[in-house]
């Protein structure tokens, strides 16, 4: 890929979305260009074409879900009293996401969008249905299967590795392309439109996982086939919404296209096996460019500090609900207490974009990254004050994490706003592929914590290395706004006079001499 120069697209205090001053971030014209192929709409999209985005949006992100839930369920069912499957099919779907993202980048910026989002679609549903399919066979236990039990997990782990690619490719299209440009230069909308996508995933995070455990609760198969039904009938409306949204607005149509062209015309003469290498060496070649291009970008530090929030085991996974349990914990009070979580995330897709309506994306990502490493913080502080009462200590860190998903999910919408405002429209596919891979590469890190430390009694140890990625994250978004805005709080004028202390300081000393005398 042609290397850009960034320089120009460095963000500003001036800019609407990312200046202090809520007039102007209410009000003003983005700092970010927009490309010259690309024409902003001028006026807030319709409703009606709104809530199509959000009906396929919502389509795909509950079928994801519920897939992505039911897997660990199903797994346990039918390999009970071991982790590994669980550990091979999830450490599948982070490795394809980490190698195959840059790959997924350059097809949904060259590709047709609707062609891109669609593919997404139908692909999603055929794999899930297959691997619905395989589920099930494992489920019912025929014995002539038994003699092909791995091979079977071998197709699930390479099923599962596809399913996550055309998440992540439905995923960075939508929210990090769709939505700018139906949204336009109305950002105000944009704002909304965000936050509306982002309650979207939390409902169907908080619902999703409950209706699919209720029904694997009755049984297992019924689960593996309500999951199939579900996915096999809303392919249709998804395909068809996302196609109305595109038909509707003209500037989704008007994506300029750039292909991989070859390095000289003598490769047609090569074999098949010359040619599918140099095509991969080409791809390599790109997706090493892509990753340089992402470190060189003028938004990579807020962008790699969302990502560093993945490297955590708190946040109601697996993994903190398994040690939940083990502390004294039933699974009524997980579920509790995961619900309250969600509910908090929910929360702030209100509280951040009200705060950035006030204050502008930039400083309210400081202001929400504190706020989490300060609930973490209390929490973790609480978890170590008590360590002979696990239930007080666990107690203490469930209600820091829970206060903490406020921070996450706000801190999330700051940095989506500035990398939607801050990439090139003919970049956004690659860049927030790699940021996908860096997610995926850090969510593996915290998967590999709980293997050196599997023991619950050891769960100290990745809690807090997962504070100390949170403070890391909030470190390099801090740079982030000092290399922007010069400064990272206001000081009050009376203090940044010149000589306005020194003179302070003299009449003290002199109010004091004064009152010596009299």
């Amino acid at each position: 890929m042609t290397s850009r120069t960034t320089g120009s697209l460095t963000p500003s205090e001036h800019s609407s979305l990312l200046s202090a001053d809520p007039e102007a971030a209410g009000h003003g014209h983005s700092t970010f260009p927009h490309s010259q192929h690309e024409h902003p709409i001028t006026s807030t999209p319709p409703r009606r074409l709104a809530r199509r985005l959000y009906i396929s949006h919502f389509l795909s992100t509950w079928n994801s879900r519920v897939f992505e839930f039911g897997t660990v369920l199903y797994l346990a069912s039918i390999y009970p009293g071991t982790l590994l499957p669980m550990s091979i099919y999830a450490l599948s779907r982070g490795v394809a996401a980490i190698l195959l993202a840059p790959a997924v980048g350059h097809y949904i910026d060259t590709g047709n969008r609707l062609q891109v989002v669609r593919v997404s679609i139908v692909l999603q549903r055929i794999v899930v249905a297959a691997s619905c399919l395989i589920f099930y066979l494992l489920a019912i236990e025929l014995p002539v299967l038994s003699g092909i039990d791995n091979i079977l997990l071998v197709a699930l782990a390479l099923l599962a590795c596809s399913e996550k690619l055309c998440s992540i490719m439905n995923l960075v299209s939508v929210e990090r392309d769709w939505v700018v440009v139906v949204a336009g230069n109305d950002h105000d909308s944009l704002r909304t439109m965000n936050a509306q996508m982002r309650r979207i995933d939390l409902i169907c995070k908080l619902i999703g996982p409950l209706a699919i455990a209720l029904v694997d609760g009755v049984s297992t198969k019924i689960a593996i086939l309500f999951n199939l039904g579900m996915n096999i009938c809303s392919v249709v409306v998804e395909y068809f919404s996302i196609a109305r949204v595109y038909y509707e607005v003209p500037e989704l149509q008007s994506k300029t296209k750039t292909y991989i062209e070859s390095q000289n015309t003598e490769s047609d003469q090569h074999n098949r096996v010359a040619r599918l290498w140099n095509y991969w060496y080409r791809l390599a070649q790109k997706a090493l460019g892509d990753f340089a291009s992402y470190f060189r970008h003028p938004v990579f530090l807020p962008s790699f500090a969302g990502a560093f929030l993945y490297l955590t085991v708190l946040s109601f996974a697996g993994q903190m609900v398994t040690w939940l349990l083990s502390t004294g914990y039933d699974s009524t009070q997980v579920g509790i207490a995961r619900t309250l979580a969600v509910v908090f995330e929910v929360l702030a897709t209100w509280i951040a974009p009200w705060l950035m309506g006030r204050i502008g994306p930039t400083r309210a990502g400081l202001w929400l990254a504190n706020w989490q490493i300060a609930s973490l913080v209390a929490g973790m502080s609480i978890f170590w004050m008590f360590p002979d009462q696990p239930l007080i200590s666990a107690s203490g860190l469930v209600g820091g994490t829970i206060l903490s998903r406020v921070g996450l999910r706000g801190f999330d919408l700051c940095v989506q706003i500035l990398v939607q405002e801050g990439v090139e429209v003919e970049n956004r596919g690659n860049f927030s592929s790699i940021e996908a891979a860096w997610q995926n590469a850090f969510e593996i890190g915290s998967f590999i914590s709980t293997i050196v430390f599997s023991r619950p009694e050891q769960f100290e140890w990745p809690a807090l290395i997962s504070v100390i990625a949170v403070g890391l994250a909030g470190i390099l978004y801090t740079v982030f706004v000092r290399i922007q805005r010069g400064h990272l709080i206001h000081v009050p004028k009376w203090i940044a006079a010149p000589g306005m202390l020194q003179q302070t300081r003299e009449r003290c000393i002199e109010r004091i001499s004064s009152a010596s005398d009299f």
